[in-house]
């Protein structure tokens, strides 16, 4: 048990104070008098600061006051039965057990794993009721220790799941709880029949807390608890303290809905896009564990319920077994949908910026002599009731068209969406260096995104600094240190070392090189017309309906929209005209799909006309997924189709030279198009070949008797 527990830290019906917070000062005390504190006041101190993130107070009168602390080296578990009771926040009255659990800021893995196993002995009425009939502190420790001590169960082989999906059939085996019993039917006559295994349903979660320690394991014991009584398979992913083990792609592939049980970011949510979800705080489920089973398998029966938002790609979350290919798409996956916000953002900032100041508002101009730029002076030296004097900024050619409230607002809006951009590549950067070393990777990693800037290397120079931000912090986080250093590690010595290794490689090394490449990809683009610019636009819309929203379609899109924050401000560019391409490719997909069902409904099923309905709205917001539902049920006919109408409105839109300078919005960004004309006869024309494609191969490719069953 590595004496985690002893006799000294135990105190049995004591009176410890009143209020939750004299108890725990109380039992930081018991910590000093065994000898197991190095700083009491850094103890109180961080528990107390968890308390008040959330109440640490349970039902059936526990409360577990927990921390990481930097004041004990050691694992410590003071326990004290308390008499009288005492209010720790739980909805059912106070508590007359009171355990505080402090682990050690650089605690290692081995310490976890036993706090880990009390944790989930904690909601087990069999433990407590030993806890409140034990006679002596002796009785205490070896009720305690029989649950640390205790070897973790062995798991059961994963059973296939329907389809042949692979999932386990124990629910403990993420989260390395207790095997459950197999549910069997109800017994008709003298038979008892077992159930199939196929037919049981199937859920995954995932739980976490701020510190990781207690309320994490806490969680997911009892929802493997209230699955076994409802016959469900579950599989927990614990992301606490102790490490996670992430859930299989098949498994997650397998549940029929998912429940975060969460008090903060679930680690590569996007595993889960799509699946029906129950989400609450890590402390629900030790309360209604059984409700939230129930709820969840009531969602995954109801077409509108709640789901995961966005949509999953497959190798998606850095399982086992997650091959380079796989791993290399995640972690550029993650930079791009945590850089998608900025450019969302920032980009329509900017285009509103025009439409109430004109594009005169981002250009420079000398302000009594000084030259400034135009936008951010207006903003920080104007007000409401202090508007700006268009006239005293002298831009040559050019003056501000438009009043001075429409050219105070636009400057306000342009500084906004310039400030947005600007976090553009280093977010790309550190949540590519997040995908590979977690937290320790993104502060380097958005260091290497600014210092693409600085060098010119623009969003090739982001991915490359956030992959070597991502890989040097991921070693170094893997070394040895000493017991008083790992507290130092996660917050010091990673992000140090870290920037200064992927810094000079990034500085020294590939500075020049990437800025050249940048410089040149910049002239590439420049240079490009007539048919090259055709074929160019033709390309993006393959990638952006091959998948509809997968990591070719997101590829198009980064190339778009990182282009775009060089040039949104500029009056004109070839990064404008590869936006509107990609924009306009990716509504193709859902609008000729919804015609298909109005022109020919009887090719398509009932669930498809439904799917049609929506796809109008979806397509006209940009929203290329809408035309998933169509391709998963008919992929020969659909993709090729789709792919073949996205390629013409693409070229023609690099044709027309339509450009863009906002990031989505489909239709109703019509503000920020120039050459609105060609926008709407790229669209139509797209719209129609894929539709008169699909139809032909619906019609043509199938035989009499499959069009009698739609």
């Amino acid at each position: 048990m590595n004496d985690l527990i002893t006799t000294d830290l135990v105190r049995l019906d004591a009176d410890l104070g009143a209020d939750k917070h004299a108890v725990i000062r109380a039992l930081a005390d018991v910590v000093a008098q065994a000898g197991r504190a190095v700083d009491v006041e850094a103890l109180v101190a961080d528990a107390l600061a968890r308390e008040e993130k959330s109440s640490t107070g349970l039902k059936d009168g526990i409360a577990i006051p927990h921390c990481r602390t930097t004041g004990v080296e050691v694992p410590t578990l003071v326990f004290a039965r308390l008499s009288p009771k005492v209010d720790f926040g739980a909805k059912d009255g106070p508590a007359d057990l009171a355990f505080l659990i402090a682990a050690p800021a650089g605690g290692d893995n081995t310490h976890l794993q036993i706090l880990t196993k009390l944790a989930r002995a904690l909601v087990k009425p069999e433990f407590t009721d030993g806890l409140r009939a034990a006679e002596t502190p002796e009785d205490v420790v070896d009720v305690v220790s029989r649950v640390v001590d205790a070897p973790a169960p062995a798991k059961k082989t994963p059973a296939p799941a329907a389809g042949g999906a692979g999932v386990g059939t124990d629910a403990g085996n993420a989260a390395g709880g207790a095997p459950q019993p197999t549910a069997s039917a109800e017994p008709a006559g003298d038979a008892t029949p077992v159930a199939d295994p196929q037919a049981r349903r199937r859920l995954v979660a995932v739980t976490a807390c701020p510190t990781g320690i207690a309320h994490t394991y806490m969680a997911a014991e009892a929802l493997e608890a209230a699955a076994a009584r409802a016959g469900v398979d579950i599989e927990v992913e614990t992301q606490g303290s102790a490490g996670a083990t992430p859930l299989a792609p098949a498994t997650i592939a397998a549940a029929d809905a998912v429940i975060f049980a969460v008090d903060v970011g679930v680690r590569d949510r996007g595993r889960f896009a799509g699946k029906p979800v129950v989400s609450s705080g890590v402390k629900r489920p030790i309360d209604e564990g059984d409700k939230m089973i129930a709820e969840a398998l009531r969602y995954a029966d109801d077409p509108s319920s709640p789901r995961v938002e966005g949509e999953v790609t497959a190798g998606e979350g850095g399982g086992a077994n997650e091959g380079w290919g796989a791993k290399t798409r995640r972690v550029l996956m993650t930079g791009v949908s945590y850089m998608i916000p900025f450019v969302a953002a920032g980009g329509l900032l900017i285009a509103l910026a025009f439409l109430f100041g004109g594009y005169e508002i981002a250009l420079g101009s000398t302000f009594d002599g000084a030259e400034v730029n135009t936008a951010q002076h207006i903003a920080t030296n104007s007000s409401l009731v202090n508007l700006p004097d268009t006239s005293a900024y002298d831009m040559g050619q050019a003056s501000l068209p438009h009043s001075a409230l429409l050219t105070y607002i636009a400057a306000l809006l342009l500084t906004l969406g310039s400030a947005a951009f600007g976090f553009l590549v280093p977010a790309l950067a550190g949540y590519i260096a997040y995908a590979i070393a977690d937290r320790p990777g993104i502060a380097p990693g958005f260091v290497m995104g600014a210092i693409a800037g600085i060098t010119g290397s623009g969003f090739i120079g982001g991915i490359i600094g956030g992959v070597l931000a991502g890989v040097a912090a991921h070693w170094i986080a893997g070394r040895k240190v000493p017991i008083w250093a790992r507290g130092l590690m996660p917050v010091l010595v990673i992000p140090l070392l870290a920037t200064l290794a992927a810094g000079f490689v990034m500085i020294v090394v590939l500075g020049k090189p990437l800025a050249e490449l940048s410089e040149a990809l910049t002239d590439g683009l420049n240079s490009m017309s007539g048919g090259s610019a055709v074929v160019l636009g033709a390309i993006l819309g393959l990638m952006m309906a091959f998948d509809m929203g997968g990591p070719l379609n997101k590829t198009a899109y980064a190339f778009a929209t990182t282009g775009l924050t060089a040039a949104a401000t500029a009056t004109s560019a070839p990064e404008l005209r590869i936006m509107a391409a990609v924009m306009l490719a990716g509504m193709v997909p859902p609008i000729a799909l919804a015609l298909a069902t109005v022109l020919r409904p009887r090719l398509f099923s009932v669930p498809e006309k439904e799917n049609g309905k929506a796809g109008w709205l979806l397509g006209a917001s940009f929203i290329t997924e809408g035309a998933i539902p169509f391709a998963a049920a008919d992929p020969i006919r659909v993709i090729p189709s789709m792919m073949l109408g996205s390629a013409v409105t693409g070229g023609l839109s690099m044709a027309f030279d339509v450009s863009l300078r906002a990031p989505h919005g489909g239709i109703f960004v019509l503000f920020a198009v120039d050459g609105v004309l060609g926008f709407l006869v790229a669209l139509v024309a797209g719209v129609l070949v894929a539709c008169a494609a699909v139809v032909a191969l619906k019609s043509f490719g199938r035989t009499t008797a499959e069009l009698a069953t739609v």
